[in-house]
């Protein structure tokens, strides 16, 4: 699972599919899941640093249960 932050979700995805960051490069073809959008960036960031906490791992699980119990638990890394 990876978490992160970018103001062009399109562009960053499509890096990362293109290993182009080295958090995700041994992990392609990657499969965008679930995404939230802020009007605001300081927002966004706090939700991210949630998410990458042991709390936000347990919410998203709850929020994502349904597709996870279709595809099994990932792995708990994740970048930035």
């Amino acid at each position: 699972m990876y978490i992160g932050f970018t103001s062009d979700l399109r562009q960053r995805f499509k890096s990362h599919n293109n290993g182009l960051n080295t958090s995700t490069k041994n992990r392609r073809p990657l499969e965008l899941i679930y995404y939230e959008a802020f009007l605001n960036e300081h927002d966004a960031r706090d939700k991210e640093m949630f998410y990458k906490s042991g709390r936000g791992h347990e919410v998203l699980s709850k929020i994502l249960k349904n597709y996870f119990s279709s595809v099994g638990r990932p792995s708990d890394s994740e970048g930035s």
